[in-house]
């Protein structure tokens, strides 16, 4: 994992020890909000293991739209030209509620700009690692989870104990559908699940 101080937000990179390959799953583009610039330190940070560890990353996997900071998919695809972004199906849904709230005339809302959406239960591979994508919507309509053998990676749909869940205020948010999911879905995976989290705000 690479945890960012300044949004709480973890990025992770999961990969199969022996074939090398491997997916970024959440990660960021960093921005200082005072001097409005962007800059790649945490996109780095990534691109160093993986190129220490001689990793093959096949995919960026978003878990959904983020709110608290910028996506750096699209430029891993400067250093991985065959790297493809994937994120699920719903976030048309999102799109359309941003073009509208945001008076976003021109936004594409069909989700073009992805390589891949994926839908409920959708089941494929990066190399040798098999994945399980499912959807958990609430803190957004299209957050989604990606289950990779006995690890799951949520997103915002659950946080560290004492940070609980996700927010559910944001436009299409719904506090009954994450119930839904956490409970009806990511508590239904098997006892030995391992659970990585979106953020860890750090005890207060």
């Amino acid at each position: 994992h690479f945890f960012d101080p300044g949004t709480s937000t973890l990025t992770y990179v999961a990969y199969d020890t022996t074939s090398k390959d491997a997916v970024v799953i959440d990660p960021i583009w960093d921005f200082d909000a005072a001097s409005g610039q962007l800059s790649t330190k945490s996109l780095e940070a990534v691109l160093n293991f993986l190129s220490s560890n001689a990793l093959h990353p096949h995919y960026v996997l978003e878990t959904h739209a983020h709110a608290d900071h910028i996506s750096s998919s699209q430029l891993f695809k400067k250093h991985f030209p065959d790297i493809k972004v994937a994120v699920g199906e719903r976030i048309t849904e999102v799109q359309g509620i941003f073009s509208k709230t945001f008076n976003m005339k021109n936004l594409d809302t069909t989700g073009k700009d992805f390589d891949r959406l994926l839908s409920e239960n959708e089941e494929f591979s990066a190399g040798t690692l098999k994945i399980r994508y499912f959807q958990t919507p609430g803190h957004t309509p299209a957050c989604g989870c990606y289950l990779i053998g006995d690890a799951v990676f949520t997103g915002d749909a659950i946080f560290m104990p004492d940070s609980g869940t996700g927010r559910c205020d944001f436009p299409g948010g719904s506090a009954e559908s994450l119930y839904e999911s956490v409970t009806q879905k990511i508590y239904k995976l098997p006892e030995d699940t391992r659970i990585f989290v979106g953020h860890d705000y750090q005890p207060q």
